[in-house]
């Protein structure tokens, strides 16, 4: 499948916007998403809040593809389904996103996708899916202890990926 990378990452980072360190956020400094724990990983070192604010598109695309949509196997999904899936893997973790993936298609969730979930994502209705996901991700965000404080951008946010997702099936 032809990879919808670029555009699934362009698209997301409209969500993450850019730096943040809000209180009530558990990943606190954060800038296109990526949060300074992450990002230190990645590069092997510690960072300053100055380097977290200069980080650019270009410098996280490369860990958002391995980290991310190559831990998702996002190329091996129907266009749509990759970017649900990778935006959801983003905002709340590979394992959940997979598992939350795998509960949808009614495989074992075991947080990794193997030829049985595989099999299953490519026998089932793509806009179904794609719903059911979206609608899974609402609900799992929605039991979360800072909905009250994130919810309406959280739930804006996954109304539009999955329009957009819907609109990238087409």
């Amino acid at each position: 499948m032809q990879s919808n990378f670029n555009r699934s990452l362009l698209l997301l980072l409209k969500h993450e916007g850019g730096y943040s360190n809000h209180p009530s956020d558990p990943g606190g400094r954060t800038n296109l998403g990526v949060t300074a724990k992450v990002w230190q990983e990645w590069v092997g070192h510690p960072v300053d809040e100055k380097q977290m604010r200069a980080l650019t598109a270009e410098d996280v695309a490369p860990l958002y593809k391995r980290k991310y949509w190559d831990a998702c196997r996002a190329d091996e999904l129907v266009s749509g389904l990759d970017y649900a899936v990778f935006d959801f893997a983003v905002n709340s973790g590979v394992g959940r996103a997979v598992k939350l993936l795998q509960g949808c298609v009614g495989v074992v969730a075991d947080g990794g996708i193997g030829p049985a979930t595989m099999a299953a994502v490519n026998q089932a209705v793509p806009t179904n899916l794609i719903e059911d996901f979206s609608n899974a991700r609402l609900q799992f965000l929605k039991s979360l202890k800072t909905f009250p404080v994130f919810g309406k951008g959280w739930e804006r946010r996954v109304n539009e990926v999955k329009a957009e997702s819907l609109r990238m099936l087409g």
